[in-house]
């Protein structure tokens, strides 16, 4: 057999539980196909069952406000359900887009990984590089589109924004276009609805690849390894910003402990193994792992920190 094996056993958890058969298991993605919260759920499956035995269950609306609400009322203790969620999750909930949702209305299993904000355009776009695009919105802001995933204040419009107001742009000037995932923010580039994406590493990654997309700017600390390898910080580029962005899975809220527990047991024997580390580099993700009631208070305290940088910018009171 194949190295999967260390990868497997943890998988072999839910199955010793006598709970269910780990073909029983389920993944929301909430959003629709082709996006990072995809990729999340992508990364779970393959981490516990290879390429196979957990369904994944598309479910957007809302920004992630449908997946979110439909697991917390109707189907809170179901405990084979996970729900993908992002740092963009996390400051929905901060500004209230959830209604009055709150962190502690369900239980945070696993970050598996973590993220970046990119900026990028087609690859025939006549931006060539940061300062290129930054031009073009002093001068004519209202001729460039700006696809974002989700709303005025959403992850993808704040990351913009930031860009925007340090190389001294109002971020009001900008024009953006509220699509839902970024899988559709790269369709609508595509077919130059929009002239630039404000998204995800991850999610470029899969359009770069194939030549599709010039990513002006990656929102790391240093370039990324990969296929983004040749596209710049927007810190080099004199714009210093960088946003991180945490991705992982949760769980209803009335879910048993045993079940929770066995979850989050799981999870950590995967993520512990030399073979998660390669699935998480091919989804387009950096290390970053944690579980149970570290993730928890992490997410607590990330909750408050995008409420801040929220106030910033107006979006809460």
């Amino acid at each position: 057999m194949k190295a999967r094996l260390p990868l497997f056993a943890a998988a072999m958890l839910l199955v010793a539980s006598g709970a269910a058969r780990a073909a029983d298991a389920e993944c929301i993605v909430p959003s629709k196909p082709g996006g990072a919260m995809d990729l999340t759920c992508k990364l779970a499956q393959k981490a516990l069952h290879g390429n196979g035995q957990m369904r994944l269950n598309y479910m957007p609306g809302g920004i992630g406000a449908v997946a979110w609400h439909t697991l917390v009322s109707q189907r809170a203790s179901e405990p084979n359900t996970l729900v993908a969620f992002s740092g963009g999750s996390l400051l929905n909930l901060a500004q209230g887009k959830f209604g009055k949702a709150r962190a502690s209305d369900v239980r945070w299993v696993a970050a598996l990984g973590a993220d970046y904000g990119m900026v990028a355009v087609r690859s025939d776009s006549q931006f060539k590089s940061l300062a290129d695009l930054l031009d073009a919105l002093r001068k004519q802001p209202e001729k460039v589109l700006i696809g974002v995933s989700g709303t005025i204040g959403s992850q993808d419009w704040l990351k913009m924004a930031l860009v925007a107001q340090r190389a001294g742009i109002d971020p009001k000037v900008l024009r953006f276009v509220a699509l839902e995932g970024g899988g559709e923010s790269f369709t609508a580039l595509d077919a130059s609805f929009v002239q630039v994406v404000s998204g995800d590493a991850s999610e470029a990654t899969l359009y770069a690849g194939a030549g599709k997309v010039r990513v002006l700017a990656v929102l790391s600390e240093k370039r990324l390894p990969g296929v983004l390898a040749s596209a710049p910080t927007a810190r080099e580029q004199g714009i210093d910003v960088v946003w991180p962005i945490i991705r992982g899975v949760w769980m209803g809220p009335k879910v048993p402990d045993a079940d929770y527990r066995r979850w989050v047991r799981a999870f950590e024997q995967a993520e512990a193994s030399p073979e998660f580390a390669q699935i998480r580099a091919s989804q387009g993700f950096y290390p970053f792992s944690m579980t149970g009631e570290a993730l928890t208070q992490y997410v607590t305290k990330a909750i408050d920190d995008y409420n801040r940088q929220a106030r910033q910018f107006k979006l809460v009171r």
